[in-house]
């Protein structure tokens, strides 16, 4: 019998007939064909907002922090409510990552390296925010303590703000080199499978010299678990020292030491949901839903739930404290936040962070694609609206209701954080036609014991080690797969009547090994079935492309990978 065994009761994690040159393609095929209509539309509207932000992120500069709708009461507001919202939602990727590759935890193989993109893009983008505050971004090195032109520039270090730089900067490395390290076997698959000598070069620089030999196997396993022990308390940190900018002032609201988990569990609740907002996406842009399966979202929307619930504890613990403490600025600050000119942002917060997840309880509604894509933006926009009622109610209204004031932001404001938007969704868009969106080494590890196809074949009994590249599973009998005659004619003549017929008595026969990716025996097989002209092959799409896979069953993807259609035109053309 089978040496993977896994219990009934879990259910498959790769569903559909998948073998493992079947998930090699799949995973590749984002990355060698060309972009649909969706990629390019949202590709554009993503760099329309990028392009808006740095024109308002070159006017800030040019024209001086006046631009942003800061006063002198409330100095801290938009620029920093979005650093933290970014920092929060970079928290979830090495999470996923670290933690339950530390746990190993199965689930994870599909979801970690959209993940981990993530959290490099969203520190990107955090980062951003406190260097553009700073007025002067030019002189951004002088949060370091390096010599300048002034001598030695020692800073405090016992400023939080000061060890924002370094723990978002070590968390930003970490998390770089773990990505970067999990990509290697990925890298070679595409380098093997390119065709373009460019590419292929590319990405063998990228592959840095991986071989696939078990030494290889055993450094990068070693690897990835000691990464994973340092990303591990990363995680913890990044987010508590961002909170320690609150906690270690006087300010109503502010001053509490609730602080850390407070903050890092919200961390983990707003990347969860991004990250599912992520994988929603790209398993319907990228066709990848016999990987990224409900099941995944249903786990996801399941952390979602807990941490939601954490982080209304959370909430209700500071109001608690506030009332047992008996200092009447804290209670103030909290009945200013629901009851004062901000109360609208106080009860998005709670209506989207706190009662929202709850709906996640109900199995129908988390296993259901468009209410998780849903409630995912629900909770980042409840999320950004929490940093802001913390940040801005707790400032407008201090101790002197002389200084009160209101804060709005400007259009400048808004523009940044809109060009931010754009630039993270263009990183990421980028990254998914360049770099493997799904660990497919991974994937397959886990194929035998967690694959729809191998749990079909445990159930009649078959021993794993009798499956061929060609075993079907249909109401548990094991069956070879083999086209009929009729079959393959019906096939052959859809696809004769897509990109027309051979004439032998009016048309020539073209030589088709001019074609890249057609070799002599491709051009026996193609002329077979009765393709002998560039004409032919010119007419070529994506229907046409799987029908020829499916007659001839060799190098699936091959021929849409190549573009046969695109070259058949231009030697066409050239006769």
């Amino acid at each position: 019998m089978a040496s993977h065994y896994e219990a009934p009761i879990r259910r498959p994690l790769v569903i559909g007939d998948k073998g493992y040159h079947d998930v090699t393609v799949d995973i590749a095929a984002p990355v060698e064909g060309k972009a649909n209509k969706h990629w390019w539309i949202v590709f554009t509207i993503s760099l329309v907002a990028l392009l808006w932000g740095v024109g308002c992120i070159i006017y800030t500069i040019s024209t001086g922090i006046g631009t942003w709708g800061l006063n002198k009461t409330v100095n801290w507001a938009w620029d920093i409510t979005n650093f933290v919202w970014w920092v929060g939602i970079g928290h979830a990727g090495t999470l996923i990552s670290a933690v339950l590759l530390l746990f190993r935890q199965k689930w994870r193989m599909a979801i970690n390296r959209s993940a981990e993109a993530m959290t490099i893009f969203s520190v990107i983008q955090a980062g951003l925010f406190p260097i553009i505050h700073m007025g002067r971004p030019w002189l951004a090195y002088w949060v370091l303590p390096i010599p300048n032109q002034f001598g030695s520039l020692w800073v405090n270090f016992n400023s939080p703000l000061l060890w924002d730089v370094f723990a978002i900067s070590t968390y930003l490395s970490v998390s770089l080199v773990f990505w970067w390290t999990g990509l290697l076997p990925d890298f070679a698959m595409i380098r093997d499978r390119a065709v373009k000598p460019f590419q292929k070069k590319i990405y063998s620089l990228l592959s840095f010299g991986w071989s696939g030999r078990a030494k290889d196997w055993q450094r990068f396993e070693e690897v990835s678990l000691v990464l994973a022990g340092l990303a591990t308390p990363l995680v913890l940190s990044v987010h508590t020292i961002v909170s320690f900018d609150f906690a270690t002032s006087v300010i109503p609201g502010w001053h509490t030491t609730i602080f850390p988990p407070y903050f890092v569990a919200g961390a983990v609740f707003s990347g969860f949901a991004m990250v599912n907002t992520l994988l929603i996406i790209m398993r319907k842009v990228c066709h990848l839903e016999a990987y990224i399966t409900v099941q995944h979202i249903e786990l996801m929307n399941i952390i979602i739930m807990i941490t939601g619930s954490i982080v209304g504890c959370a909430y209700i613990t500071e109001l608690f404290v506030a009332w047992y403490s008996g200092v009447e600025y804290e209670q103030y600050a909290f009945l200013n936040r629901a009851t004062g000119p901000y109360w609208w942002a106080y009860w998005a917060m709670m209506t989207c962070n706190v009662f929202s997840p709850q709906f996640m309880w109900f199995k129908k509604l988390r296993t259901s694609i468009m209410f998780s894509f849903f409630i995912s933006i629900v909770v980042n926009i409840g999320m950004w609206f929490e940093r802001f009622v913390i940040i801005v109610t707790s400032l407008h209204r201090d101790y002197l209701p002389s200084s009160w004031t209101m804060f709005s932001p400007s259009y400048v404001d808004i523009g940044i954080f809109i060009g931010t938007l754009g630039f993270f969704f263009v990183l990421f868009l980028l990254y998914a036609r360049t770099f493997p969106v799904i660990a497919q080494a991974e994937v397959k590890t886990i194929l035998k014991s967690s694959g729809e196809r191998y749990k079909k074949l445990r159930e009649t009994g078959k021993p794993l080690y009798e499956i061929t590249k060609t075993t079907d599973v249909k109401d548990n009998v094991v069956e070879e797969k083999l086209l009929s005659n009729e079959e393959q004619e019906s096939q052959v003549s859809t696809l004769l009547d897509s990109i027309g017929a051979f004439d032998a008595n009016t048309e020539t026969p073209d030589d088709l090994k001019k074609v890249k990716g057609i070799g002599p025996q491709m051009e026996k097989t193609l002329n077979q079935i009765g393709i002998f002209t560039f004409a032919q092959v010119s007419k070529m799409t994506e229907k046409e492309y799987n029908l020829l896979d499916s007659i001839t069953g060799s190098f699936p993807g091959r021929a849409q990978r190549d573009d046969w259609a695109g070259q058949a035109r231009i030697l066409n053309n050239n006769k």
